[in-house]
């Protein structure tokens, strides 16, 4: 088995070990983050334009009830989400997981590790990144800080890339941008 299909099987393992924990999952959409973003590659491989991007997170292994370091890791949030470009370049699709950390009462950090489709050039790109395969690994980091019950301002950086577990270059795509996250 490829190390990439290992790593799918085992988050996939994982999800569903601990959908058993839950005592009714529930998939109901419970933050929405949606702002721009621009590429922060250098050289050859930086996307021209902003990219708009949303995020839905959902919660269904109850994160928001973790009260301690371990059951804050055994309960992620799962997320779905897009990053589309204004110029013609890279457009993603991803999902994965997603830990909310709290710093304080308004300050958080946030932890996301999954997978990425994009329509963007495997090779021979002269003006972009070559990215070798359509799907990606995708992970994330941000800082959030809460302004009200309902909404957030958040800082974040994104990257995909194959981690050269497919044929072909690795330029991935990174970006960095500022959203504003609602919270049902």
């Amino acid at each position: 088995m490829r190390t990439a299909e290992f790593a799918t099987a085992g988050a996939a393992l994982l999800l569903f070990l601990q959908a058993g924990t839950c005592n009714a999952a529930d998939w109901s959409v419970k933050e929405i983050r949606t702002g721009l973003s621009a590429s922060i590659q250098d050289g050859r491989s930086q996307e021209t334009g902003l990219f708009p991007n949303i995020t839905f997170f959902f919660d269904p292994f109850d994160a928001m009830d973790a009260t301690t370091p371990l059951d804050l890791l055994l309960h992620p949030r799962v997320n779905v989400g897009a990053i589309l470009s204004t110029s013609g370049e890279t457009n993603l699709a991803f999902g994965g997981v997603d830990w909310k950390i709290p710093v304080t009462d308004k300050l958080y950090l946030d932890l996301g590790f999954g997978g990425a489709v994009h329509d963007g050039t495997l090779t021979g790109n002269t003006d972009g990144p070559n990215l070798g395969c359509h799907l990606l690994f995708h992970e994330s980091v941000a800082a959030g800080y809460r302004i009200t019950d309902r909404f957030d301002l958040v800082a974040s950086v994104d990257h995909s890339s194959h981690a050269e577990l497919c044929d072909g270059p690795n330029d991935g795509v990174s970006h960095a941008g500022l959203a504003v996250a609602y919270h049902f």
